[in-house]
């Protein structure tokens, strides 16, 4: 099953079904990552292209091995040390790599609608790995593969984001997805991170962090991006800690199965405590494994292939 698409560049784009088959790819993937050999030949032939303008470990890495576990072959580009240092512009970057046939382009930028930009200039698939404060698909959709797994549902489920939303590309591509799978969404932060109007997004909104944990299925908290921010919203780390930050005090207000989920890298002591965050509630490693499988899908999806290969043993 492929996607109606050439590209993914973010989830609110996608259909209801659209997710859904792409979680249920995903799901079907995992197996290969438990095997002795991890790999199938499904993508054999094709290249992936990483061009990260940002620095990642996670996505990067995870975009990687899916590719390589699929029997692509991956190229990853540093712009530190490639010819954008040298005044290259996104265009003839674009080009230049267009030129040399790829078959995808995953892309990270700091500034919003870069990837849709990029995917006009070329013509293979290009894969939205997160750009400014705008969208991350791939990690919200292996936060709704985590939340699957473990809940069994998302439909009716509550789920609290808490922290830095108005730098959050997480956040808005979490939205986007949880909400067109049935599931209540609150965001939480203090009111200089939360941007005017998010509830048009679907979501509500509170900047009291004891009413956004009181009966959550799902918590997931995000970090402060310092790296975006212009201005001090707040008026030291440690009286944010202790209004934002998640710890055993404060998760006593969830429900008694929640679940707690972060993105990464996580400021440990910040927004939330190293009890919680290796804890019993916390899936954060679960969503590391999971983002494998899901770009493995994505992959899948775009550059064709049958599930029958997919299962090639």
């Amino acid at each position: 099953m492929r996607l109606k698409r050439k590209d993914l560049l973010g989830i609110e784009e996608l259909e209801r079904g659209e997710i859904e088959q792409i979680l249920s790819t995903a799901e079907s993937f995992k197996e290969v990552s438990a095997r002795e050999i991890k790999k199938v030949p499904t993508l054999r032939g094709k290249t992936v292209i990483n061009l990260f303008y940002e620095p990642s470990t996670r996505t990067r890495t995870s975009f990687e091995i899916a590719a390589k576990r699929m029997s692509a072959d991956a190229v990853n580009i540093s712009v530190s040390t490639s010819s954008v240092a040298k005044g290259e512009t996104l265009k003839d970057t674009a080009k230049n790599l267009e030129a040399m046939r790829p078959d995808c382009i995953v892309v990270r930028h700091l500034s919003s609608g870069t990837p849709q930009m990029l995917s006009k200039y070329v013509s293979c698939s290009v894969v939205n790995a997160g750009d400014g404060a705008h969208e991350h698909p791939s990690q919200a959709l292996l936060d709704m593969l985590t939340v699957k797994e473990k809940k069994g549902r998302i439909d009716g489920l509550k789920l609290s984001i808490i922290g830095d939303i108005t730098h959050s590309r997480v956040a808005r591509s979490n939205i986007y997805g949880f909400t067109k799978l049935g599931a209540e969404v609150t965001v939480c932060g203090p009111p200089t991170m939360i941007p005017p109007g998010m509830e048009r997004l679907g979501c509500s909104v509170t900047t009291d962090m004891t009413e956004a944990i009181r009966g959550a299925d799902v918590i997931m908290m995000l970090r402060i991006q310092m790296e975006r921010q212009k201005e001090s919203l707040f008026p030291s780390v440690r009286e944010y800690s202790r209004l934002y930050g998640l710890d055993d005090a404060k998760l006593k207000g969830a429900k008694d199965d929640v679940i707690i989920l972060h993105p990464g890298p996580i400021n440990r002591g910040v927004e939330i405590s190293s009890e919680v965050a290796d804890g019993p509630y916390s899936l954060i490693l679960d969503q590391v494994t999971n983002g494998v499988a899901v770009r493995m899908a994505i992959f899948y999806m775009l550059l064709g292939g049958t599930r029958e290969e997919a299962q090639f043993k």
